[in-house]
């Protein structure tokens, strides 16, 4: 059964508990493919087995026991806000990364899921936006988000209420003013010139 979906516009919310898993996850796979075939490898050389296999170790566990410190770290660093206006975003274990994006900004909410997040119920909202060059793709990810398309319905009613910031309408009068305005610059440089 599903749960009802409740996020109260202005304040903090957090991505679901599977968010954690879906990075351990990602931390087994990257193990299995990365490392287990470098101790496979060491079973070939005999007598230096025992030593390869403690020296690896002494390597690699370190990093398993930082990566898996950085993921729960990571997790609760993580907070998103909707507020009547736009959404923040807050994240970072060491460097703190802040980020808001306006309703009136948004173009495009894709939603992202591949098979272990999709297995764990979740998927990242892609929020995408008008005039936004710094990169490629969204500009802001909301990642492991349980009910990800009520959120979306939820983040498109504020940006069908709000009016587009990105598009500039001029009318004909001020067009033409600016024209004739111009036309009068010229002529006072033309007539600056001739003396």
């Amino acid at each position: 059964m599903k749960k009802s979906f409740e996020i109260q516009i202005g304040e903090d919310f957090k991505p679901a508990p599977q968010f954690r898993k879906l990075y351990y996850a990602y931390l087994v796979i990257a193990f299995c493919f990365l490392f287990l075939p470098w101790y496979f490898s060491l079973l070939g050389l005999g007598s230096l087995l025992i030593t390869g296999i403690i020296v690896y170790s002494i390597f690699i566990l370190p990093i398993l026991v930082f990566v898996v410190y950085w993921i729960r770290k990571y997790y609760n660093t993580i907070f998103y806000k909707l507020t009547d206006t736009e959404i923040v975003w807050r994240r970072g274990v060491w460097f703190k990364n802040t980020g808001i994006v306006p309703y009136n900004r948004i173009t495009n909410i894709d939603i992202g899921q591949g098979p272990i997040s999709r297995r764990l119920r979740i998927a990242a909202l892609k929020i995408q936006t008008a005039g936004y060059t710094g990169k490629a793709g969204a500009e802001i990810k909301l990642n492991g988000i349980e009910q990800f398309e009520e959120l979306r319905e939820v983040i498109m009613k504020f940006v069908r209420g709000k009016k587009p910031l990105a598009v500039e309408t001029y009318e004909e009068d001020t067009n033409l003013k600016i024209l004739n305005e111009l036309r009068k610059i010229r002529k006072l440089l033309e007539k600056s010139q001739q003396k």
